[in-house]
C-alpha cells in the first residue's frame, strides 16, 4: 500500500523565476548660480579694499618713522646677540686651549717619569748580579749512626 492514490493526478511543482527589478530614480533640479553671484561679490570686495589701500598709500610719516625705529632696534638686538655668541665661541677656546695645555704637561711629566724608570732599570742591569747558594750540606761520614725510623733496631 501506498500513500498515494492512483486516480488523482500527482501533486506538480511550481517553479516561479524572477528577476531582479532594477529602479532608477532621476531627478531634475534648475542649476542655480547664486554660489557664482556670491563669489563674484566677495571678489568685488576684496578688489575695492585693495584699490583704497593702495590709493591711501598704506602708510603716514609716524608709522614709517616707527617701522624704521623698530628695524634699527631689531639690528641692534641682533648684533647684540651675535657679540654674545662671539664671545661663548672665544670663551670656549680658550678653555680647549687650557685643557690641552694641562693634557701636554701631563703628557710630558709621564715621559720624564718613564725616563726616569727606564734609567734606573738600565742602572740595575749594569750592576752584576749576585746569586748567593745555601751551603751544601757535609756528607755523613761512615763513622757517624744513623737513627731512623724504618732502621732495624739491635
Amino acid at each position: 500500500m501506498t500513500q498515494y492514490d492512483p486516480d488523482q493526478t500527482p501533486p506538480t511543482e511550481r517553479i516561479v523565476v524572477s528577476e531582479p527589478v532594477y529602479t532608477e530614480t532621476v531627478v531634475v533640479t534648475r542649476e542655480s548660480n547664486t554660489g557664482w553671484w556670491i563669489a563674484g561679490g566677495l571678489a568685488a570686495v576684496v578688489l575695492i579694499a585693495v584699490f583704497w589701500m593702495l590709493s591711501n598709500g598704506g602708510r603716514d610719516e609716524q608709522t614709517e618713522a616707527q617701522l624704521a625705529q623698530a628695524q634699527a632696534d631689531a639690528l641692534t638686538a641682533q648684533a647684540q646677540a651675535d657679540q654674545t655668541v662671539l664671545q661663548s665661541q672665544i670663551a670656549g677656546a680658550q678653555q680647549s686651549v687650557e685643557i690641552a695645555r694641562a693634557e701636554a704637561t701631563r703628557a710630558q711629566a709621564d715621559a720624564i717619569r718613564a725616563a726616569a724608570e727606564a734609567r734606573s732599570d738600565m742602572a740595575r742591569a749594569s750592576q752584576p748580579v749576585i746569586i748567593q747558594a745555601p751551603a751544601p750540606q757535609p756528607a755523613p761520614s761512615p763513622d757517624v749512626a744513623t737513627v731512623t725510623t724504618t732502621s732495624p733496631q739491635p
